[in-house]
């Protein structure tokens, strides 16, 4: 504990330089302000449909709200940081506010993939026992996994964000990153970074790789009972109700393991490049995710075209 206060009384602030090399912040402060605006927009109508209706109080809508609240935590926690650093040109960040930056990222980029895994085991068990699928995904069980997921997303940002709130900062407080994460503190600390990379890895590995093998047995198992259906037309059916999570696990694992591929193959990627990929990555699967459900999802499009309908209706004189 002395030396969390030790290091809280030396390092008051970073300074975060990883966007320095941007020609036209503005611009890409502008188009990063529009993407996260199209998020906010997407995931909150989503909630809203959602909650408003009460003949979409199932499971699986209720795993679609929880997605749209982790995008939304998820993808504040970088967008705020790039939005003051691009438009306002507020490079400084506070030592307090960086590490609260740090856990609410890592808390999204953690519950991110156990969201798209319950949702995975809510199209296993909508698919392999239709007639039992409220009576297996009741709302006291949805509420465990729901809580369970979080605890354990908690845990393991808690504990990243722990690990670097008791670092001795003695080097330069300068982050040649995008923002606050557990990579861009540790370079900084006076420790042997190989050290704290290989928790991270081992972390991120049970997170990652835990939820896609997950993720992987549900469906095939959903693929094994799907064969067993005769019907060619309720086959289709079938597969095409998992068509939108499927678009969404696509979006969200691809990016994440082009990046460990990148870095296991040891291809030197420049800081900018790097910077860019992760900012991609985080806000490009959340800014996908609401308008695939939006639109693919037959309740909510409906629901939405409902309302453009009523306002194209021009009152009579």
């Amino acid at each position: 504990m002395a030396l969390q206060n030790e290091t809280a009384d030396r390092m008051t602030e970073f300074i975060i330089t990883g966007l320095d090399d941007i020609e036209h912040p503005k611009a890409v402060g502008t188009v990063i302000l529009v993407v996260y605006s199209l998020i906010l927009l997407g995931s909150l109508t989503n909630i809203c449909f959602i909650a408003l209706d009460q003949r979409l109080h199932t499971p699986m809508y209720f795993f679609i709200c929880t997605l749209a609240a982790v995008d939304i935590l998820y993808t504040s926690s970088v967008s705020i940081v790039l939005l003051n650093i691009l438009l306002g040109e507020i490079k400084r960040v506070p030592y307090g506010p960086c590490v609260a930056q740090l856990l609410v990222f890592h808390l999204g980029s953690t519950m991110e993939p156990f969201a798209i895994a319950l949702m995975a085991y809510d199209r296993l068990v909508a698919i392999s026992n239709p007639l039992r699928y409220h009576s297996i995904l009741t709302k006291t069980r949805i509420l465990v996994l729901t809580i369970i997921a979080w605890m354990l997303g908690f845990t393991c940002s808690g504990l990243v964000a722990g690990i670097v709130n008791i670092l001795p900062y003695c080097h330069s407080n300068t982050l040649k990153y995008s923002f606050c994460e557990y990579a861009a503190l540790v370079r900084v600390a006076c420790v042997n970074p190989d050290d704290y990379f290989l928790l991270a890895s081992i972390i991120s590995s049970f997170v990652l790789f835990g939820n896609f093998v997950l993720i992987a047995f549900f469906y095939l198992k959903i693929i094994l009972a799907v064969l067993k259906i005769s019907s060619t037309a309720d086959r289709k059916k079938m597969f095409s109700t998992c068509s939108s999570h499927l678009i969404v696990v696509a979006c969200f694992f691809i990016p994440k393991f082009v990046l460990i591929i990148i870095t296991r193959i040891g291809l030197v990627l420049t800081l900018s490049f790097r910077n860019g990929l992760i900012i991609s990555s985080t806000l490009g699967p959340s800014l996908v995710n609401p308008f695939v459900y939006c639109l693919r999802t037959k309740e909510l499009r409906s629901r939405l075209l409902k309302i453009f309908s009523k306002q194209s209706v021009i009152p009579s004189e």
